[in-house]
């Protein structure tokens, strides 16, 4: 894989003096008739921006020689035509037929085995030669044709990657795997030393041997089984390089026609491509937001905040979200009326400088043809939707300027790594239960509704910054990663972990030491035992204060060495043993604080100890008795302070307010002190005084 162009960016966002507010616009699914009623539509709900081109490529090129821009240009030329900002796609997001049909080497080979035929839309592997070709081509020949259109502010490179699980385990991939490793570890001693394969008799005398780990080869029952989790989580890593690629030689293509900021659209927590490892790669970070559940706002709010730490708290894109339902989902329920208002100003609360949606117009036919859009089939503009849009429109053309760019001033980080995420959920035990994700937003969860602001960022992460580091399920530890954490505390900082951290290095080999390995001399603690049960057992942790957490899935049992007891186990053979603790640690000002959570504490247990670690900096919110309503911070280029206050509560909920200013959307003043009632779905945009 040496010829990638592993070009890097410090970060670069689209130069708007506004908020950018529209989406995907496809019209070249719709005859030209319509046009001009989108454009008026577009002016009523004060639509400044486009996205255009995402999924066209089978009309640039419908055949390898041949390309047609004649309906693009007019796309285009309307599009600058009528004033709008233009977010202008490769058009690489799905293949046309002609390319799998001329080269059937296109389509993946999936974790089952099975060669694709054409057809669906993640349907190109990283690794063909004719799509990388190909596709470098069509993206070079776009932005040489549009570059200098001044209503082009930033380029779109392919579209979700990786949706439906994203590797692929073709030959191809095989053989780019096998390159990969060698430039990774040079030798094959080095490469049987980092995946153990002197078990079960694995040891490899040549590269060639080596083929992806898939349910044919090393997996049973599906991706998380895995007899060898080091050539699996080496996939994991070289299939995100492979789109990190793939996505560079579009970028580089462009390059040479335009400076203008490139991104593609990611998709929050996503597991299988590591989104840390393609920051670099981007000028601006974007995603695609479509909650899972109408009632997790912070759920939400944490992915805004992970996509803001990729570029180190620079602003990002919402790229996509519906204004009304998706299509993808066994139950599509229509979002209640102000839901979309709300989760709009929460992406903007959350550092986000546009609010897009996918899609202008309803598609009329295929697979999303039920996805809501801002306008629907019949075009009408006195529907709640469009009503809504276009309400929020008027609100953002009144107060974008004042909020593009802004920071969030966090002084506390949750840390995500992708390695532990893999690493822990293929371990075979102790309980496979125990997921990644739903640990760490349980974690996360507690932090919003204390109130507290957040960055989400990796393990690699600059942490001078922050007072409070929580770091869940940190399974994965490099001698760096552990020295980061002891530098918190040792001025004067908390960080905070737990069960299952610690476990296993880079090559998720276990420590040959005492658990946590390198971080035990942190938390002042050994792991004697761990233990795991079914969900519906359940072990009490007495956390004093009166305070019970019923803990589930996992209970360590903790020796303390320095650290101090906080909770103790109720049940089991170790009833009245140590399950979390508080180490202090000496620093110049005082003491720094360490804390081990040993077990899997309900949501209220886990709530009490990271309140006590915020607590400590004062950093619990002051509507942190009110857990649905949230406030968020942004700070301008300018140093102006902008705070967000969302009610996500589903009745009114009367706060006494923070802060003296003035809500940018209503022109209202408020003091801090009075008691000001927010109805449901309320938000106020307030410019400090």
């Amino acid at each position: 894989m040496t010829d990638a162009p592993l070009t890097t960016d410090s970060g670069r966002l689209p130069q708007l003096d506004h908020i950018a507010f529209g989406g995907d616009y496809n019209p070249e699914q719709w005859g030209k008739d319509v046009w001009d009623a989108d454009y008026e539509a577009f002016d009523a709900a004060h639509i400044t921006t486009v996205t255009l081109g995402v999924f066209i490529w089978s009309l640039t090129q419908p055949a390898e020689d041949v390309f047609d821009f004649a309906a693009l240009d007019e796309i285009v030329q309307r599009a600058t035509d009528e004033g709008r900002q233009i977010c202008l796609a490769t058009g690489t997001g799905a293949l046309s037929p002609w390319i799998a049909h001329a080269y059937p080497e296109v389509t993946r080979v999936d974790f089952e085995g099975r060669k694709h035929g054409y057809g669906q839309r993640y349907n190109a592997c990283w690794s063909s030669p004719a799509f990388r070709r190909l596709a470098v081509g069509i993206a070079g020949r776009v932005a040489q044709r549009y570059a200098s259109n001044p209503n082009v502010v930033a380029w779109h490179i392919g579209n979700e990657y990786g949706g439906d699980g994203g590797a692929c385990f073709c030959s191809n991939c095989a053989a780019e795997f096998r390159l990969w490793l060698r430039e990774k570890y040079g030798t094959l001693e080095a490469l049987n030393d980092a995946w153990n394969t002197t078990f079960w008799s694995h040891r490899f005398t040549d590269f060639e041997q080596i083929v992806p780990p898939s349910a044919l080869t090393e997996h049973w029952k599906g991706r998380g089984y895995t007899a060898f989790q080091g050539i699996t989580l080496d996939y994991y890593r070289f299939s995100t390089d492979n789109a990190i690629r793939q996505y560079n030689e579009e970028k580089a293509a462009i390059r040479l026609h335009s400076d203008l900021p490139v991104t593609t659209n990611f998709m929050g927590f996503f597991q299988p491509l590591d989104y840390h490892r393609w920051a670099p790669h981007l000028d601006f970070a974007s995603w695609d937001n479509y909650p899972p559940r109408a009632d997790e706002p912070w759920r939400t709010a944490l992915t805004h905040d992970l996509m803001r730490g990729l570029k180190a708290g620079q602003p990002f894109w919402l790229m996509e979200q519906t204004p009304t339902v998706t299509a993808s989902r066994d139950v599509n329920p229509v979002r209640r009326p102000g839901i979309m208002r709300l989760w709009s100003w929460q992406a903007v609360a959350h550092g986000s400088d546009s609010v897009l949606f996918f899609q202008m117009r309803a598609s009329r036919g295929a697979c999303e043809m039920t996805h809501g859009a801002v306008l629907d089939h019949s075009g009408r503009l006195d529907t709640r939707a469009f009503r809504e849009v276009s309400g929020l429109g008027s609100e953002l053309a009144g107060t974008g300027e004042a909020l593009v760019g802004g920071r969030t001033p966090a002084r506390v980080a949750l840390l995500v790594d992708w390695d532990s995420w893999w690493a822990l959920e293929m371990a075979d035990g102790p309980n496979r239960l125990l997921r990644y994700l739903p640990t760490v937003l349980d974690w996360g969860r507690a932090l919003w509704e204390a109130g507290a602001q957040l960055d989400v960022v990796p393990v690699t992460a600059d942490l001078s910054g922050y007072d409070v580091v929580v770091a869940p399920l940190l399974h994965v530890v490099t001698p760096e990663v552990a020295q980061s954490l002891e530098t918190v505390t040792a001025r004067g900082g908390t960080v905070v972990s737990g069960f299952q951290s610690g476990r296993v290095d880079t090559n998720d080999h276990r420590f040959l030491d005492d658990v946590p390995g390198p971080l035990k001399g942190l938390f002042g603690i050994r792991v004697a035992e761990t233990d795991a049960a079914e969900p519906e057992f359940g072990n009490p942790v007495e956390l004093g204060d009166g305070v019970v957490s019923q803990a589930r899935l996992l209970f360590e049992i903790l020796i303390p060495e320095s650290a101090e007891v906080v909770g103790r186990s109720g049940e089991e053979f170790y009833a009245g043993e140590p399950a979390v603790t508080l180490n202090r640690i000496p620093a110049p000002d005082g003491e720094g604080h360490a804390w081990y959570i040993g077990a899997a504490l309900d949501q209220a247990g886990l709530a009490h100890v990271l309140r006590r670690a915020l607590a400590r900096h004062d950093l619990i919110g002051p509507y942190g008795d009110q857990p649905a309503v949230e406030l968020a911070t942004r700070v301008s280029p300018s140093g102006e302070q902008v705070d967000y206050v969302l009610n996500h509560a589903r009745e009114a909920v009367t706060v006494t307010w923070h802060a003296d200013g003035t809500d940018l959307i209503t022109g209202r003043t408020v003091a801090a002190g009075e008691s000001v009632e927010l109805k449901p779905a309320e938000v106020v945009v307030l410019r400090r005084a």
